[in-house]
């Protein structure tokens, strides 16, 4: 017997509403003032009319209820009496981010703030056509003279046959039946013939068929969106006929059979210009403590999620790998069966085949948990909207690159730094239109988010062209907080390595935006955990460019495997540069605590891991080992190392769910004698380097000071 899982439908259900409140949405802001766009219209509105159908499902009757009065008004937007202005847009904004925390109230079980609710469905309201007859004159012309319409009605037949399963799906014809009442008189006719003897019948199948008989003034569009959810699981077939007021009244006798009918089992239909107040009903209790939290409107947060959506073509080739596994499997039974040495060269081939579909199978389930960037991505559009507006500014959004995929986890944990950098561009980075205008610059300023592949990390890259970083407004603040003196010489690259340092901030107010100095830092480091990198380069007056660079992923890595004495290391391949024989003559030392070495026109300080690590019957002698250039947050470091071993992909296990987290050390690996080899984290060992030379933290390598 099939049994439904329910948890399961209702997540189903707040995904789906969700993605709709998305396409609602960035639709919304496509939309262009003054002009009717029919496409991104019926967009939205059917977006509304999913989340309401769904809501009935599961008795959310305060979100079906709010839902109907948006989707009411959507339909006279969608009929063209109402103009586009941002008045408009603004208002449905508002609604979708009700709609948005009222799911969220009920996926939760939490509470809501209802009179925000009421608010917005009151502004909905009032916004409706037929109340904004400013002329007196006419409405009293109305009152007195008032003219009787009679509508011109229809007669639907419809034929409804679902497929089996439909109940499992969480979708029950009943409820399709009572959106159809609401469109005017119904009769519903079952058809039985389908109904298997007892001992062959499954409960949760569905051997039942309509026929539907409505009379009502509906057009076929209406009737279709109300089996838009089922259409791919059922035949529907709509016929339609004009009829007479007495032909009405005849269709509707009883008959000697009573059929079905839908009649007021629905305690209020809603019918199509009634707006239903939410003051009867009453919003779940709320759980938490700490209850403000939960009743602001949010600005839409992706919520972290167990689940991931993935393309039946990633399924189909992780399917057809399998397949060759299991081909390559028996190949090798059989070879084992009757295994001699005239075999060795058929095993030598199975094994190189079984290597390969390995590989194949690994890479195409890291696929699995690619996503593209653009579910990040699609959030900014509101925020930019939002913040623009309460700034006073106008800003044009670019997107680029939003197709490119990486790790849902990574994913997820950019998403906060993404949104600082963001605020941070719209709040400092671009100017008021006066200031453009003076400057000479369109006023309206743009900020760039574009992703795109490069080796084997994502770069994401967030521009503006506003007005950069005033260097020496930096420089200052830096000379005021202690951290250099006024004399001392240092590059751009390294004054703007001052912006990541806590407490730093060049705003001279404090906004509930920005301007406390706290934020830069925690990007960095949230980076820095994902073992990315972020760099900055600004232009006084053209605009300031952050760009960060990612591990698609953060299970399997490319290493290199290094030998310190007895002991196995793995550097990130991404992270080496290159690596060299030490000359002699090269080296440099300070104070006897510091060695640089002189590679060319750059100053590499060294780092001995025998050293760092206590490691003993190891190379000291730096011309008899190997010095592996490694760069880490944009500065370089010179590693010994015994000898290079080969290269292969790391699966990487957490040491800190394991064990604790250990500075320098990224994570741990199982090489394939079943030995275990600690992963380096290169930004971990400058920062080793830095406590041990005590050099200040904002300085690259080739400024060290030394004491």
């Amino acid at each position: 017997m099939t049994t439904i899982d329910l948890t399961q439908v209702r997540g189903l259900f707040f995904e789906e509403s969700f993605e709709n409140l998305d396409v609602m949405e960035s639709s919304l802001l496509d939309l262009e003032i003054g002009t009717f766009n029919e496409e991104l219209i019926n967009n939205i509105f059917r977006a509304a009319h999913s989340i309401k159908g769904g809501a009935g499902i599961f008795h959310f009757d305060d979100i079906v209820i709010f839902a109907h009065n948006a989707e009411t008004f959507l339909d006279e937007v969608r009929e063209g009496k109402h103009t586009i202005t941002q008045a408009l847009i603004d208002l449905l904004l508002r609604a979708g981010d009700i709609l948005r925390m009222m799911l969220s109230a009920s996926k939760d079980d939490i509470g809501y703030d209802a009179q925000i609710v009421q608010t917005c469905q009151d502004e909905l309201q009032k916004s409706l056509s037929v109340k904004n007859i400013d002329n007196t004159e006419e409405v009293l012309a109305i009152e007195l003279a008032p003219i009787e319409v009679i509508p011109v009605l229809k007669k639907w037949h419809i034929e409804f046959k679902p497929e089996l399963p439909i109940l499992q799906t969480g979708n029950d014809p009943i409820n399709l039946f009572r959106e159809l009442h609401e469109l005017g008189q119904l009769k519903v006719i079952a058809n039985t013939d389908a109904i298997p003897d007892f001992a062959e019948l499954e409960p949760q199948s569905c051997y039942l068929s309509w026929e539907l008989i409505l009379h009502s003034g509906a057009t076929r569009a209406d009737i279709e969106e109300i089996f838009e959810w089922v259409i791919d699981e059922c035949e529907l077939n709509i016929t339609e006929s004009t009829l007479e007021n007495q032909e009405l009244d005849d269709e509707f006798e009883p008959e000697a059979e009573t059929p079905i009918e839908i009649t007021s089992e629905a305690e209020s239909p809603l019918s199509e210009k009634e707006f239903t107040p939410l003051d009867n009903i009453e919003p779940i209790e709320p759980k938490a403590k700490n209850y403000e939290e939960v009743t602001a409107v949010p600005i839409h947060t992706p919520s972290g999620t167990n689940s991931i959506r993935v393309g039946i073509d990633k399924i189909d080739n992780l399917i057809n790998m399998v397949g060759e596994l299991v081909i390559t499997q028996s190949m090798l039974d059989q070879i084992g069966e009757n295994f001699d040495s005239s075999r060795l060269l058929q095993l030598r081939d199975g094994l190189s085949q079984l290597e390969r579909n390995t590989r194949e199978l690994q890479e195409n389930v890291m696929r699995i948990r690619m996503l593209p960037i653009s579910f990040s991505f699609n959030r900014f559009p509101r925020l930019v909207h939002d913040l623009s507006t309460q700034l006073g500014k106008q800003v044009e959004l670019i997107l680029s690159g939003e197709n490119t995929e990486l790790d849902k986890t990574v994913l997820e944990k950019m998403s906060d730094p993404l949104v600082h950098l963001v605020r941070n561009a719209l709040d400092h980075g671009i100017e008021l239109p006066e200031q453009r205008k003076q400057a000479g610059k369109p006023e309206i300023g743009k900020l760039y988010l574009n992703a795109f592949h490069q080796g084997g990390s994502i770069v994401i890259q967030i521009s503006d062209d506003g007005a950069g970083f005033d260097i020496e407004k930096v420089r200052a603040k830096a000379v005021k907080k202690g951290w250099i003196t006024p004399d001392e010489n240092l590059t751009e690259e390294q004054i703007y390595e001052f912006i990541f340092q806590p407490g730093f901030s060049t705003s001279e107010a404090v906004s509930d935006i920005s301007g406390r100095g706290v934020g830069m830092d925690v990007v960095r480091r949230n980076i820095r955990d994902l073992g990315g990198s972020i760099e900055v380069k600004s232009a006084t007056g053209k605009g300031t460019k952050f760009s960060i660079r990612l591990p698609l992923t953060l299970a399997i890595l490319d290493g290199q495997l290094v030998r310190v004495g007895e002991e196995i290391f793995v550097l990130p391949l991404l992270s080496i540069m290159e690596s060299l024989r030490v000359q002699p003559k090269l080296i440099n030392s300070f104070t006897g605590i510091v060695e640089i070495y002189k590679l060319r026109d750059d100053y590499i300080p060294i780092l001995r891991l025998y050293k760092l690590f206590n490691i003993e019957n190891t190379t000291t002698q730096l011309e008899q080992g190997l010095l592996v250039i490694a760069e880490g947050d944009g500065q370089k470091i010179g590693l010994f190392v015994d000898e290079l071993l080969s290269q292969q992909q790391i699966v990487i296990k957490s040491l800190e769910n394991n064990y604790k987290k250990v500075q320098g050390v990224s994570g741990a690996t199982i090489l394939g004698d079943g030995n275990v080899a600690l992963i380096l984290d290169i930004t971990g060992l400058i920062q080793l380097f830095r406590n041990q030379t005590k050099s200040p933290p904002h300085l690259p390598f080739g400024m060290v000071r030394y004491e």
